[in-house]
């Protein structure tokens, strides 16, 4: 059982995550792709990545064993309910201080230590050893078989990802709307209980986490299966990971190369970032292209009735309108309950 203890306090200081984020995602899917469980649900996902990767999967099992704990480094937190993106996150890790790689490692090896079978096999001394010093190859190592990994087995799927969670939002936005925090914090899955002032959830080993006036940022998870996700260290920022609602089976489909053949390689290069919502310079960043041609591509998806863009402050925000998001995905339906 955790038990999350919040003080009124912390009640006004509760909030939601504004979107997926990309490492917690990608760890969280990792566990997914050895876990034979919720295959109507993962099914067809881990046939699809499984042939996709390569030497990473050995690297990243040495760190993020099938079951138990793994380090907090893996996912970099963050005070804001901004959630990081794969470049921001990885960069956040790679600035990892070196005593904290070597105790997070050290507790991750007397993990292993007390275990049999393949996840005790898989944790070598040899690769936490040079981990744990802290020095750019190793670390560089890491971060590339995870770049890799994400590549091949998450960005694919990630309008996909982002609908379930921005569905999620949805609900928890009325909740809050309807209610304020305490309505919020009782809306969440069944398997977390709000009984105030303490937050309750199934979990693996029993833990007390106080939040001493820190509040609580809530952070929906796609991959995330069962139970939800702590930190281990209670003194970094307070973050709740808890799965989000799944249909009985939903289709996961990435958009595949015909829609380079129908729209062209840049403008459906386009259309996938403003998949995660994004303003015109965001958008002329991620996809390579100069402001002035994303703002002509944004503009004739505009007219197709694929985008829909807004004034927010003093930038356009872009975001898909539910044609483009069908287009997107190859007509499948949103994976949401």
């Amino acid at each position: 059982m955790l038990r999350i203890h919040v003080s009124g306090w912390d009640l006004s200081k509760v909030r939601m995550a504004t979107g997926p984020d990309a490492l917690w995602e990608t760890i969280l899917s990792f566990h997914r792709l050895r876990d034979r469980r919720a295959s109507s649900v993962f099914g067809k996902w881990r046939s699809e990545a499984r042939p996709r990767l390569n030497g990473e999967v050995r690297l990243l099992s040495a760190v993020i064993p099938p079951r138990g704990y793994f380090p907090d480094f893996l996912t970099p937190s963050q005070e804001s309910s901004d959630p990081l993106d794969f470049a921001s996150g990885t960069e956040a890790l790679r600035d990892t201080p070196p005593d904290r790689l070597r105790a997070e490692l050290a507790v991750l090896g007397a993990q292993a230590a007390g275990g049999r079978g393949p996840a005790r096999r898989a944790v070598g001394p040899v690769a936490l050893d040079a981990l744990g010093e802290g020095r750019a190859e190793p670390l560089g190592r890491l971060i590339g078989a995870l770049r890799a990994y994400h590549r091949a087995a998450v960005e694919p799927y990630w309008p996909h990802v982002q609908a379930s969670i921005e569905a999620d939002r949805a609900v928890r936005g009325r909740a809050l709307l309807d209610g304020g925090a305490e309505e919020l914090l009782g809306s969440l899955p069944p398997v977390i209980r709000w009984r105030a002032p303490v937050l309750e959830a199934d979990y693996p080993v029993d833990r007390d986490l106080h939040l001493d006036g820190r509040g609580l940022l809530l952070q929906p998870s796609f991959f995330c299966r069962g139970t939800p996700v702590v930190y281990r260290d209670p003194l970094l920022p307070p973050v709740l990971v808890y799965p989000v609602a799944q249909a009985a089976a939903p289709v996961f489909a990435a958009s595949g190369p015909w829609l380079g053949r129908l729209l062209g390689n840049t403008r459906s290069t386009v259309l996938r970032v403003i998949g995660d919502g994004c303003t015109t310079s965001e958008l002329a960043r991620r996809a390579g292209v100069s402001l002035a041609s994303a703002s002509q591509h944004a503009c004739v998806l505009r007219e197709a009735g694929l985008v829909h863009t807004r004034r927010h402050g003093s930038s356009v925000l872009h975001t898909l309108t539910p044609l483009g998001g069908s287009l997107l995905r190859g007509g499948a339906p949103l994976a949401v309950s």
